[in-house]
């Protein structure tokens, strides 16, 4: 070991003198911790720094971690009671969008059963008016046909007189009398 005459010495030795110093030697027994003569000692420090660690615990780390843990469930519940006010909300909004559109399909089905209506009453109208124009030429050609039927049926009794007439004399070889065909042809009809 370095020792310096400064600390090693009270006085300064004269000269010639020797100094000589006698360091006594400790033969150690083993691992202070585990000698049972330091045991009392050992479980005062540790009653000592557990009391302390205990007090430390409860008045500094204990209250922050408990501030901690009421902010986080203060925020747990305020983040819970947002989500269940926009779930309100998105509910009444999926209500609102949900009768928006009954609504609106309600209307297009009015809409449609309107220009279904519409187009039934054109439709009805156009029929009526073809109905009419139909019935207008069936009449005119009612008219017509009656007045060629007539024209033919004075043109036929020409026709069976003449007819008569020419069987007749094809009969009897002469011609016969025209008012008597006439008569005859006119008691047929």
């Amino acid at each position: 070991m370095f020792v310096t005459p400064g600390y090693a010495q009270d006085a300064v030795p004269a000269e010639g003198e020797l100094q000589t110093e006698v360091v006594e030697v400790h033969e150690d027994s083993g691992f202070p911790p585990f000698e049972t003569e330091f045991y009392p000692s050992q479980l005062l420090w540790l009653a000592i720094s557990f009391g302390l660690f205990y007090l430390f615990l409860q008045k500094v780390v204990l209250p922050r971690i408990g501030n901690i843990l009421e902010v986080r469930r203060d925020r747990i519940a305020h983040d819970l009671d947002q989500a269940a006010r926009n779930k309100e909300e998105a509910d009444a909004a999926i209500a609102a969008y949900e009768q928006e559109l009954a609504d609106a399909r309600a209307k297009a089905h009015a809409i449609a059963q309107d220009a279904q209506d519409s187009a039934k009453a054109d439709a009805e109208a156009q029929r009526k008016t073809v109905e009419a124009e139909l019935d207008r030429k069936l009449v005119d050609a009612e008219r017509r046909i009656a007045a060629v039927r007539e024209t033919a049926m004075k043109d036929v009794g020409t026709i069976a007189e003449e007819t008569a007439g020419a069987i007749v004399e094809a009969l009897i070889g002469q011609k016969p009398d025209d008012k008597a065909v006439s008569a005859a042809v006119g008691q047929v009809r």
